[in-house]
Formats: C-alpha cells, structure tokens, sequence
C-alpha cells in the first residue's frame, strides 16, 4: 500500500473505552505515517475524553466522539449521564460514516475490534469499502485468552471471514511471539492477509520524569494496562514479594513491588 500514501489521507478508529493504551498506539501509528510518507494527512476518530491532553504533530489531527466506560464485570455504560448507551452509540457511528465520507480517507485502519464497540464501525466499513478504500485490521501481538476471547466475539457476532471486510490486518509485533489470532476459528483466508509490521518505535519525551525513585535491590514492577484491576493486581504482586521475603531472601534479594497503571502516579509499596 506503500505507494498510495504519499500526499494522500489515512483515517484511524480508536478503540478506546477503557485505559490510555489504545489511544497512544493509533497517535504513534499516526506519527510514523506522517514521519513516512511526504503530505500524507492522518485522522483519527477517537472517544477518549482525554484525547485533547496529548500532542500532534503536523497534519494529524483527531475528532472526538461520545465516550463510553468499561464497566468492571466487562459492560460498557455512557460517559454521560444524560445520555444512555444506545444513543450513544448511534451517535458514534452516525458520526464516524459522516467523518469518513467528508475527509474521503486513500486508507482506513481499525484498532483491535474488527467491527468496532458493538459493531459501531460496520457501517463506515461498508461504505468506504464500496468506494474501493483499502481497509487493515491493526491487532497489537497479544490479544486476551482465546477461549475467553473466542467466547466474547460469539456474543458480539463478531465475524472470522476478516477478508471480506480486510484487505490486510497488521499485527504490531513480531512473528516470534506468535499468532494472536489463533484459536479464533478466523478463516485462512484471512490469515493470508496477516503481515507482522514489527514492534512500534516509541521514545519518551525529553520532559518525562520518573513518577518515583527505583530501588537498587531487585524489584517487581506492576502494571495493570488501563487500571480497572489495579488494586487485586497489585495485592498479587506485594503478596508475590511478600512469599519471597518470607521464604528467606533478605538483604539483596529482598523483591520490592511498583504498581504503575495508565494516567496515575506509581506508588511503591515494600514488603
């Protein structure tokens, strides 16, 4: 698809209802483009309430939809209070088909839901793929449990023909670690279509401090991606570190436990 970009459009949807992760990998995705590929303008449609926190460079810019909050038993809830989930949603969508079909996108790249929350992308897909816009399924190189994962995209419907709505999925990472699409029944059609980009470049910027001081002993570092399952997460590390201490190792070998989740100060907790 190389040879499209250049002075061209791209259009990035951002799987974003819980946690910073998804939102930074779409803007590093977006950084590279441009970086890449001379006059290329990027998009990116995200519901993130934070979204306007973060830097752009030069001809990236993003719209920001409703948001919506993961819930912790895996439900999802509107971010406003006014306004409930279906509504929400329908607004999401009716947004992103009408921001597809005004920036006219040469590229349209999804971020890990191959249909979007609740099927919200299905019809921006349809459409630009009417119009012969080329579409990629990016999928970071580790997905959740397959049998877990399998079972949620039965409930969500989510299809394993990815070809017919695909005409290439990025994973973001390296071959060596394997297929995250495995054990998904995704058709082999689809997995012909699979190309490891290998792992995004990321730097971090000049102003960036630590949020605490690291120890010199050995430590455990902590991180509970968006933060939802940060405190039993945490518990585990500490009581992790906690076994060792108890099991005789002192001094030099004592483990210690950072906890660092998205948007949040780390907090070092010393057993």
């Amino acid at each position: 698809m190389n040879d499209i970009l250049h002075g061209n459009r791209v259009l990035i949807y951002s799987h974003d209802s819980f946690g910073l992760g998804h939102l930074r990998r779409c803007r590093t995705i977006a950084h590279a483009l441009v970086d890449q590929f001379v006059g290329l303008k990027v998009l990116i449609v995200s519901g993130s309430p934070i979204i306007g926190s973060f830097d752009f460079k030069s001809r990236v810019d993003f719209v920001r939809i409703p948001g919506v909050v993961k819930l912790r038993g895996g439900d999802y809830t509107s971010l406003s209070d006014h306004i409930d989930l279906s509504q929400t949603l329908q607004l999401r969508s009716s947004i992103m088909e009408q921001t597809a079909v005004t920036f006219a996108p040469d590229l349209f790249i999804v971020d890990k839901e191959p249909l979007g929350l609740r099927g919200e992308v299905t019809g921006t897909l349809k459409t630009l793929r009417a119009r012969g816009v080329p579409t990629v399924l990016g999928l970071r190189d580790i997905l959740d449990d397959p049998i877990l994962l399998s079972k949620e995209w039965d409930d969500r419907g989510t299809p394993r023909n990815l070809e017919d709505w695909y005409d290439e999925i990025w994973v973001f990472g390296s071959q060596s670690m394997g297929n995250p699409l495995a054990q998904l029944g995704v058709s082999h059609a689809a997995m012909e279509t699979m190309i490891y980009t290998g792992y995004l470049r990321r730097t971090i910027p000049s102003i960036a401090k630590a949020p605490v001081s690291l120890p010199h002993e050995p430590f455990l570092l902590v991180t509970p991606g968006g933060g939802g399952g940060r405190g039993d997460l945490g518990r585990l590390g500490t009581e992790r570190a906690g076994a060792k201490t108890q099991a005789g190792e002192t001094g030099s070998d004592r483990a210690r436990t950072v906890h660092a989740s998205s948007g949040k100060a780390a907090v070092p907790t010393s057993r």
